[in-house]
């Protein structure tokens, strides 16, 4: 095999995987427009039956935090509304 056939080979190879990498991210995202999807007619069903869906939101932003994040976003939130004369 000359040198030529070992760059075209290399180049085909590289470019077949390339080309794999790039379809299965092509597929995720398309899976993640569906799920967004899924998740935005969960929160239509939900303001249909009388639930706030910001409220809701702020909830799945909350318990994806650990205790201690939580806390300390909560106290910083605490103080920024004192300083505003906002409680």
């Amino acid at each position: 095999m000359t040198t030529g056939e070992i760059s075209d080979t290399s180049q085909t190879v590289a470019a077949g995987e390339l080309r794999a990498f790039i379809e299965r991210i092509e597929r995720l995202h398309e899976e993640r427009k569906t799920i967004a999807e899924d998740i935005s007619e969960i929160f239509s069903e939900a303001k249909g039956r009388g639930f706030d869906t910001k409220a809701m939101k702020s909830c799945i932003k909350l318990r994806a935090m650990d205790s201690t994040q939580r806390q300390e976003e909560e106290s910083i939130l605490e103080l920024y509304k004192a300083a505003l004369g906002i409680v």
